[in-house]
């Protein structure tokens, strides 16, 4: 049997190698799976310059075709795994990221360990043959900014999982095939062992420092790359984390994002709304997003019925409950401020069929994915200026103007007083104003939960919510220190035994 080109990348330079998978796979007989043919006698994974734009393109469509990973589940884990939402249905495999109930048998996040990890091997796959291309017409300088967007793209998935896990296998090679004669040697390379915290982080910063060498500009006209941008971005996140912290470092990032010619949308509608005619979006690539995934009709952003209503067709598929349901506790936190434009962009009321959380007639949903043309915006500018303002309120030497100015800027955009000289007079009320401004700034955009993690915030804020949030579900346990990581997938577990439970589960 053959697995094809189909699978190639799926099963052969992927779940094999990735630590989790079956050895049930049958040797090959002619070339590698992940091959394309024959070239003076060896095997090529690339034929030529077309080959190469063509996984090129494979793995951009990811941010368009497979979203179930990086946006519909981050969504549940950032957002109803923190205080902004509830989980929105009765399923077995969500009420427990509202709850504090995960197990490693939850097969979300088995599904999102595997998937991610599908997608390290398809950027491995041209990062490891690029420079085998025998076509002149490859030049060098498109070699490396092919490699280099390969590697945000890998940096990109190692982000999400290590905040998620924290330690989990570093892989930037692709596998041999599996015979008879070379399992013994290739074994570790199907089943490796986790790489720690640290060392995923440095992979990080590896590829990124790498990548911002060689990869495209950002195209104001086209947000949908994985340019230096992206990396500069990626770059300020990761060192805002503990592994690698350096908050000079954050600003300085920060300041190259904005050099590179992102601002603040005038208007905040512009960022999630439909147009006048409600058949297309209100704009894509505005001067705010940093990079996005784009639908235009008949293309279809399906994870718009998954959260609520899609606006193209307000029928389809309305007749079951949906995910990351708005809380209380959010929709007060909009309230308290007078923030009636923030609101009004990220939760919607409409009458539906169930009442898990709210009645039928008045049910909340979340309003940021609302069509099957809604741009799905991994980064935008917003959050990397509101990063930098907590750079500047934890550093050693605190600038509190400074990041006073810059939550101002954000709130007078929608309208907001800017704070007073009480909040601004110590870091620790600086730092709840800045939780707070991401928190309504940024909610349903999978920020919640990693910014309470960032800042030891997780047991604070979640063990109070249950009891002031009335529609919150019953808490399963307490969060304590080891509730800032998801459980290691238990069956993956089961198939690797290099891989080691996080603690507490």
């Amino acid at each position: 049997m053959k697995l094809r080109y189909i699978l190639g990348t799926f099963i052969s330079s992927s779940l094999l190698t990735l630590g989790g998978c079956s050895l049930d796979y049958d040797p090959l007989d002619t070339y590698s799976d992940v091959t394309e043919g024959m070239n003076d006698g060896e095997s090529v994974v690339f034929k030529d310059k077309a080959a190469v734009a063509s996984h090129m393109q494979t793995i951009y469509n990811q941010m368009r075709d497979r979203q179930e990973h990086w946006y519909m589940d981050l969504l549940l884990i950032a957002e109803s795994h923190a205080d902004n939402a509830y989980a929105g249905t009765t399923g077995a495999e969500v009420v427990p990221f509202e709850t504090n109930g995960i197990e490693g048998s939850n097969s979300v996040i088995q599904r999102d360990w595997e998937r991610y990890l599908e997608d390290v091997a398809r950027a491995n796959k041209l990062i490891c043959n690029i420079d085998d291309v025998r076509d002149n017409s490859l030049t060098t300088a498109e070699r490396e900014s092919y490699k280099a967007q390969a590697k945000i793209f890998r940096a990109m998935v190692y982000f999400d999982m290590v905040r998620l896990w924290g330690n989990v296998p570093v892989i930037t090679t692709v596998a041999g095939d599996i015979t008879s004669d070379t399992i013994g040697e290739i074994y570790d390379e199907y089943f490796p062992e986790q790489n720690t915290e640290l060392e995923v982080y440095q992979q990080i910063e590896e590829d990124l420092l790498d990548a911002v060498k060689s990869a495209p500009d950002n195209n104001r006209a086209d947000k949908t790359l994985f340019t230096k941008s992206v990396a500069r971005t990626l770059l300020a996140k990761v060192y805002a984390e503990k592994p690698l912290r350096d908050y000079d470092k954050v600003i300085q990032y920060c300041n190259e994002v904005e050099a590179d010619g992102f601002d603040l949308v005038n208007d905040f509608r512009d960022l999630f709304g439909m147009n006048d005619e409600n058949n297309d979006a209100r704009e894509r690539n505005t001067v705010e997003s940093i990079l996005e995934a784009q639908f235009f009709s008949g293309s279809g952003n399906w994870c718009s019925w998954m959260f609520g209503k899609d606006l193209l067709d307000p029928n389809y598929s309305f007749s079951w409950a949906k995910w990351v349901t708005p809380s209380r506790d959010l929709v007060r936190a909009y309230q308290s401020e007078n923030d009636e434009i923030r609101l009004n962009e990220s939760v919607v009321y409409y009458k539906c069929s169930w009442s898990n959380y709210y009645p039928a007639n008045n049910y909340a949903f979340m309003y940021k994915c609302r069509s099957g043309v809604s741009s799905i915006i991994k980064y935008r500018f917003d959050d990397v200026l509101l990063l930098k303002a907590e750079a500047m309120i934890m550093k050693d030497n605190p600038d509190l103007a400074g990041a006073a100015d810059i939550i101002d800027r954000v709130r007078t955009r929608v309208g907001l007083a800017k704070l007073d000289a009480t909040t601004k007079a110590t870091k620790e009320r600086m730092l709840d104003a800045l939780l707070k401004e991401r928190r309504l700034e940024l909610a349903f955009e999978g920020q919640r939960w990693f910014d309470l993690v960032r800042l030891d915030k997780v047991e604070e804020v979640m063990n109070a919510v249950y009891a002031k949030d009335s529609g919150r579900l019953p808490q399963v346990y307490l969060f304590d220190e080891t509730s800032y990581l998801l459980p290691i997938p238990q069956a993956l577990i089961d198939q690797n035994p290099k891989l080691e439970q996080n603690p507490g589960y």
